[in-house]
């Protein structure tokens, strides 16, 4: 089968190859400092850089072979020499560069999703048991998901769907008297909000027709 091949570079990506192999590399180190702390399951991703580590197969802890435990300086360098870099393996021959590497980070958003949805917006586990249950539970989910995504995009990408539902989690009233509420939560993210849906949610005291009034003007929009 005839392919095309696209390499790239991006810089974000380097940066974040680096500061989770800088977190792997300390780990690292401590399971050569105290390799009776950690098994196979729980040095995931560290042991890869540690030579010489074998592990018990039936218990899945470290054993003692006599050999001397030290990171894999080799590999570590190996791995720094190709950060950032991407490389594409395509049948798509017509296709632009540039949309191929499009094409290839909008998967990039579609796996990100299914992520956001069976964390963040809680779609799994299922503690349903009925099929109509289940679909509405599913429907509810995806359609969170499209708003979330739609208040990404308002706000121009600057933050992730975990922060932007973070702080309006945050956001919250009490009940001073009979028709006021004091709003005590506003950070950067509320701010965006305020001034992108043209709303007023934040630090203050609203009555009960005002904020009446905010829910109003956001089913509008």
């Amino acid at each position: 089968m005839d392919q095309k091949q696209v390499v790239y570079y991006s810089s974000k990506y380097a940066r974040r190859s680096k500061k989770k192999r800088e977190e792997l590399l300390a780990k690292a180190a401590s399971l050569i400092a105290n390799p009776s702390k950690y098994t196979r399951s729980t040095s995931y991703g560290a042991a890869s850089y540690v030579a010489n580590i074998e592990f018990d197969k039936e218990t899945g802890e470290i054993q003692e072979n006599g050999k001397m435990l030290f990171l894999d300086e080799e590999k570590i360098k190996q791995e720094e020499e190709l950060d950032g870099y991407y490389a594409i393996i395509t049948s798509e021959l017509d296709e632009p560069d540039k949309r191929i590497i499009e094409i290839y980070q909008g998967l990039w958003k579609i796996e990100e999703s299914f992520k956001v949805t069976k964390s963040t917006l809680d779609a799994r586990p299922v503690y349903l048991s009925r099929e109509d249950h289940i679909n509405a539970h599913f429907f509810i989910c995806f359609l969170a998901l499209v708003i979330a995504r739609i208040l990404e995009i308002k706000l121009n990408n600057k933050y992730t769907i975990d922060k932007i539902l973070g702080s309006l989690r945050s956001v919250s009233c009490s009940h001073i008297d009979s028709n006021h509420y004091l709003f005590d939560y506003a950070d950067e993210v509320t701010d965006d909000i305020n001034e992108v849906f043209d709303l007023d949610i934040g630090r203050k005291i609203m009555t009960l027709g005002e904020i009446k009034k905010v829910f109003a003007q956001a089913k509008k929009r």
